[in-house]
Parts: C-alpha cells; structure tokens; sequence
C-alpha cells in the first residue's frame, strides 16, 4: 500500500513540477506556433533551470501506464514536452497504454524514424492496436521490417473488424503435444525459460496444429512427472473463432472465469489466443463508448483538444437536439391560448417532462445493457414492455398524486390537480414505451442502440409530456 501512495503523490508532484516549469517559462498553450524547434526551444530552456534531469529521472521510475496517466492530465502543448522527455525504448509501450485520442497528438508530434522505432518494440499484437493511428507510410515500412510470420500475422489482425476476436486475439501461445510425459513439458518449458503473459494453460495440439485440448498449469503441479498428458489435460475447452463478436467473448470469460481461451480457425487450427487483460480493455473501451454515445458524443474525446476539434465531435447530436427543441416548443405554441387562461400550466408542465426522460433513460439504460449481454431475445420483448409499462403505472399513481396534491396545494384547483396527475402517469407510460422500443428499434437496424440514446427519449418525453399534459389542460380546465 506505501508503495502505491507514493507513486500516486510522484505522479502528482510531477504534474505539479511540470506546470510551473511551463509557466516560469513563459509558456503560452494558445500558441499557434507547434513546430519542433520551438518545442526543443523550450525544452532547452527547462534545462537551463536544471529541473530536466530530475524528471527524467522520476519518468525512468515509472511504469508505462503511470506516465500515460500523466500524458493525458495534461494540456496538449505540456504534453508534448513531456513526451519528448520519454525514452526512446519506452515510447511503444505508453503508445499502447494512452488512450486513442491522446495517442493521435503523440504520433502527430513524432516523425517517421521515431515511430517506426517505436512500433518495432512491440509485439505484433499490440501493433495491431495502434495501427489505424499510424501514418500510411509507416504502417508499410513496418510491414516490410517484419519477418514473413509476423507480417502475415499483422495483416490477418487487421483484416478483423474492431468488435471482432480476431482484434483482440494475441499471437504469442506455448503449445505441447498430447503423447508427452509432464517431465518432458516441465523440461520444455524450463528451456524456453519465459511463458506469455497471463498464462494458466497450455495448449495442447497435434501434429496439424489442430487444437485437442488444454492443460491447466496446477495439473502440471499436482501430478506425476511420468503422467501423460492425454490423461489429465482437459478436453472440453471453450473455443473462440477470429470473426467471433468480442462481446460475445467477454460474456463467456465472465461466465466461465477465463484467463485465456484458444482461438482457432474453421478446421479447429490454432491460431492465437484472447486473454482476460485484452478482454477487460475491451469492456472499458465499451463501456466509455456507451457513456459518450448516450450522451450525444460521437467519439472518445481528449478533453484538452483543439476547439474545433471538441466542436466537431459535439455538434451532430446538439442540431439534433436543437430540432427536437424547437418541436417541443411548437407543441407548446398549440397551447398558447390554454397557458394565457391558466398562467400556472407554464409553472408546472416542466415538472412532467424532467420526470418522464429521467425515467425514460432509466428503462433505455436496462434495455441497453440487456441487449449488449444477449439477455433479450424476440419471445422476451412482450413480456418486457408489459412489465415496465406495469413499474410506469405504478410510478404514475405514486407520484402522479404527489405532485397532484402539490399542484392542488399551492393554487387550491382540484381540476388543476387532477390534470397533473393524470399528465405525470401518462408521460410515464410513453417513456416506458419508447425507452423499451426505442433501442431495439435502433438494434435492429444494425445502429448502436446506445448511441444519443438519452437524447432521443428526452426529446420524446419533452414533447409527448407538454402535449399530454397541455392537452388534459385544455379538455379540463379551459
């Protein structure tokens, strides 16, 4: 535990030493000039102040995700001063660790040798990950510096769609025969003196390379050094194909408690295997694209880049937003006579609409994740609706007549109480409604259902509870 609180107070202290470096330096981070020079300029500058040495030093110290921590809680240009103070060797890995938007402004800021040298460090897996960032021709030169197993290896990695196991899947697996004694693998592995990362088995194939079962490290242990492997290695192995969905994959570690599992072609051949650390990546990936989409956002955003850039990425879903306003204020306009009479609609017709999208965005958030984990299927829509209309109701006679004996209370109307009551169930019910079938609509047209999702059923909880309520209001009290 000492240890983790004093690299989270380095990383702290190194922000903290990084920002007063810049800002006795008179650093200006609107500065349009980006070039090199200035940036070594600068650099050259820090040094004079003899600070450089002890933050390199303190860099050395760190662990690759620690410093691209630090990278991304910084501000582009500081960024940039502190990525050319990394060396050299380390570069590939917190290329790897950065999120793909701070990635974007590090391979922008670096010219093609270093890239090139960058990517080389890493494994053809891990190439494979920052690969779309990587200018075209470097992507080539990297390609030509491979021997031929690595490069067919990085071509058929990126042949496989982002959402696919074949995107995930490493390339770096320790196979045995089914006819050896455990003495022979024990001695084997002994020879190759280093395993792949995160492994708990080993896989067993013949001659073909044609999977056959695998073999638990603990049996390895708990056996017999003359017991063959055919005997205790387990033939019943959870089985991933490189086009198979990557949510898929992540349910069944979840539910079977993998570490790894084999990954292997039509004819059962071998061809790498997923692990439990490129799975959970995958999950924080799709869970921080969930959050984004349903927030109207189109991508993952740095939150120190450009203006434009942040402009770009905001922009769709507010005019999307922005024509669902100007709907919802239409619907208002119908009612103008109706407020005029009765100044109090206009007090309290917001209340219904912030209670119908906030409960509709809680039934589109379930449906959401049910879809993502395969819980529901065609039979199970019916039944569902029923039952989220059934919580709606409820809900609607609950609070519906607290906010009726609200509205009753402060203008002494009991009509006026009546009508938000009825107003309040009802809106509850069209959020239920659209919050259920809203994102398997979107599913079944091949969209991320997810994406704006909160947008949409607040625009259709805002217009369709001004127009019930304003509605009642009129048949009521006008």
């Amino acid at each position: 535990m000492k240890n983790n609180i004093e690299r989270k107070e380095s990383l702290n202290d190194l922000i903290e030493q990084i920002d007063e470096l810049l800002e006795s330096s008179e650093f200006s981070e609107n500065s349009n000039d980006n070039s090199v020079d200035e940036k070594h300029a600068l650099i050259k500058n820090l040094v004079s102040k003899k600070n450089i040495s002890s933050l390199e030093s303190l860099l050395d110290d760190l662990h690759p995700a620690d410093i691209a921590d630090i990278l991304e809680s910084l501000p582009v240009q500081k960024r940039l001063v502190l990525w050319d103070l990394v060396k050299s060797e380390n570069e590939g890995d917190i290329l790897i660790e950065v999120s793909d938007s701070v990635r974007q402004t590090l391979i922008a800021d670096m010219d093609s040798t270093e890239l090139l040298a960058a990517a080389e460090q890493l494994e053809t897996d891990e190439i494979a990950d920052i690969a779309p960032d990587l200018p075209e021709e470097v992507l080539k030169d990297l390609l030509e510096n491979l021997d031929i197993q690595n490069r067919e290896r990085l071509q058929s990695a990126l042949s496989y769609p982002e959402d696919s196991v074949g995107s995930l899947m490493e390339f770096e697996i320790t196979t045995i025969r089914e006819d050896l004694t455990l003495e022979v693998v024990l001695n084997y592995l002994r020879k190759i003196k280093k395993l792949p990362n995160h492994t708990d088995k080993l896989f067993v194939v013949d001659k073909d390379g044609l999977i056959l079962g695998v073999l638990p490290l603990e049996r390895i242990i708990v056996n017999a050094p003359t017991t063959i492997v055919k005997n205790i290695m387990a033939k019943e192995v959870v089985l991933f194909k490189p086009e198979d969905l990557a949510d898929e994959a992540s349910n069944a570690f979840e539910r079977y408690d993998l570490v790894t599992a084999p990954v292997v072609d039509e004819n059962k051949k071998l061809v790498g295997r997923l692990t439990v650390e490129a799975v959970m990546d995958f999950i924080r990936q799709e869970s921080d694209n969930e959050k984004f989409s349903m927030a109207g956002l189109r991508e993952e955003e740095d939150i120190f880049s450009s203006i434009w850039k942040s402009v770009q990425n905001r922009w769709a879903w507010l005019a999307i937003n922005l024509l669902t306003a100007f709907i919802a204020s239409r619907v208002i306009g119908i009612f103008e006579g109706s407020i005029e009479k009765v100044v109090a609609l206009a007090a309290l017709m917001p209340i219904i609409a912030s209670i119908g999208g906030n409960s509709g965005n809680q039934t589109t958030a379930m449906i959401v994740r049910a879809l993502a984990i395969g819980q529901l299927t065609q039979s199970s829509i019916r039944s569902l609706l029923y039952k989220e209309i059934s919580v709606a109701l409820l809900n609607g006679l609950i609070w519906g007549s607290i906010v009726g004996l609200f509205a009753f209370y402060l203008y002494n109307n009991a009509d006026l109480g009546f009508v938000m009551a009825s107003a309040m169930m009802l809106n509850l019910i069209l959020a239920a409604i659209m919050g259920v079938l809203m994102p398997i609509l979107m599913h079944r047209l091949g969209k991320d259902p997810a994406v704006g999702s909160s947008v949409l059923i607040t625009a259709m909880t805002d217009s369709g509870g001004f127009f019930i309520f304003l509605g009642l209001a009129t048949l009521v009290l006008i």
